[in-house]
């Protein structure tokens, strides 16, 4: 029984859980302070709401992050925004080194369950990667923003507002001081690059990040989860490009400059994926533009990043084992290497948990908010719902104006949801179930109707 209850508290799953909840409630207190708003006061539930948003790289919020909050205020959420993009446990795992402690067994399986195929001898080596990694892009990102905005805002003001949206691109945020997202730089397209570059390095993972270093972009040289990341994550950008450029030519694109109609389909389709900023009013492009956004939102980015979703790699696999039962194979087969029973299990099995989460989720939704949402937002109420709920759960932060208009019930089933989509069902359910002894047996089996 007491090895029963130790276990509860050191599985790398409910360790994830736990540092993370840790992390919200510090940032709840932290922005409730009165120095922390312009008011000197915001609710409870605003607070929690915002704090879960900034860890959980969300970008989705209640009130105005330049307007209602100081500078204090904005700065804990930038720190959040950091903590929470890395994890917490890759943090204590960096500052147990740094000052010669052994790092715990729990915190190393951590990382190993963070960063699959991660050998427990080499956690300490993937972290320090990672933290260099951070520092070296966030860094040229801060630099290359400063520079392009110097011209803009005073200095002061520059510096603050490049390293700002540097971090919240990387960690794959989507948090602006600016009311307007980037709308202002919608045609600015050295502004546009540099986000897309911070978005893209945040969101393919720390894995590929480093096996492409090493070993550059030579196809035969690359793992099989590294070309499956490149080639996936460059294939969705590219459909999200066509398509919304398709689907806007004649509404949202068609009082613009070419440059803008081709700058704007770029961003947003990367942005999409989990990013969470703009450069046009979400409220106003097209039905059938929001409903692939939804799509490409729900996939998210690749595993091991800032970025959440259900990840190219699973639509990948998903793709190929559709394909192959349609050739007649048995097995999932990417780059001519078959994926064990395993994997494939795994991923149906992530993809299935998180469209259950969504449907009730959105089931709850629009009962709780019926009457609010209804009034706002009129016949495109289970549309924008849809969507908003999906971007809570992908940790996207794009917005068709449900948010604001959310009653406390509202806001907490939200909470929820971007709590569940950074850290995925599948791990809220391993960290709430209670461990067994695996079944040393095996059913009959028996053939039923799929179709």
């Amino acid at each position: 029984m007491g090895q029963r209850r130790i276990t509860f508290f050191i599985s790398p799953e409910r360790l994830m859980v736990g540092s993370f909840l840790l992390m919200i409630l510090v940032g709840t207190l932290l922005l409730m302070f009165p120095f922390a708003t312009k008011r000197g006061y915001i609710s409870p539930i605003d607070a929690l709401f915002t704090s879960t948003s900034a860890v959980c790289v969300t970008g989705l919020v209640v009130v105005d992050t330049g307007k209602y909050f100081t500078f204090w205020g904005q700065l804990i959420v930038l720190l959040l925004i950091q903590v929470g993009g890395l994890g917490i446990v890759t943090f204590s795992v960096f500052f147990y080194r740094l000052l010669g402690w052994d790092v715990p067994l729990r915190e190393k399986m951590a990382i190993e369950e963070t960063f699959a195929y991660t050998p427990v001898k080499d956690v300490f080596r993937v972290v320090k990667a990672v933290f260099i990694y951070t520092v070296v892009i966030e860094s040229l990102g801060a630099g290359a923003l400063f520079l392009r905005w110097i011209h803009g805002f005073p200095p002061k003001e520059a510096a603050f507002l490049s390293l700002f949206h540097t971090i919240s691109a990387f960690c794959n945020a989507g948090f602006s001081p600016f009311s307007d997202s980037l709308a202002r730089f919608r045609g600015d397209m050295a502004t546009n690059l540099i986000f897309a570059a911070l978005i893209v390095s945040g969101g393919i993972g720390f894995v590929v990040l480093q096996e492409v270093r090493n070993k550059g972009l030579r196809p035969r040289r690359l793992s099989l989860h590294t070309k499956v990341v490149i080639v996936t994550s460059a294939a969705l950008i590219v459909a999200g490009v066509l398509l919304f450029f398709l689907t806007e030519i004649r509404y949202l694109l068609q009082g613009m400059t070419w440059k803008e109609r081709i700058l704007v389909p770029f961003f947003q389709s990367v942005t999409a994926r989990t990013a969470g900023f703009s450069t046009v009013e979400i409220a106003s492009l097209h039905p059938s533009t929001l409903f692939f956004l939804i799509l490409l939102m729900f996939i998210g980015a690749s595993p091991g990043s800032c970025g959440g979703g259900v990840k190219t790699t699973n639509l990948a696999l998903l793709f190929a084992l559709a394909f192959g039962r349609l050739r007649g194979r048995e097995e999932a087969v990417l780059f001519k290497r078959a994926l064990p029973r395993e994997t494939v299990a795994r991923s149906i099995s992530i993809l299935l948990a998180a469209m259950t989460f969504i449907v009730f989720s959105l089931i709850a939704l629009l009962l709780l908010e019926e009457r609010n949402l209804t009034a706002t937002l009129g016949d495109e109420v289970f549309l924008r719902s849809l969507f908003d709920l999906v971007s809570a759960f992908g940790t996207v932060g794009l917005s068709t104006g449900v948010v604001p208009h959310l009653s406390v019930a509202g806001k907490a089933l939200f909470i929820v949801t971007m709590f569940t989509g950074r850290l995925g069902p599948l791990t809220l359910a391993c960290a709430l179930a209670r461990r067994g002894a695996e079944a040393e047996f095996h059913y009959m089996e028996e053939k039923i109707m799929v179709g």
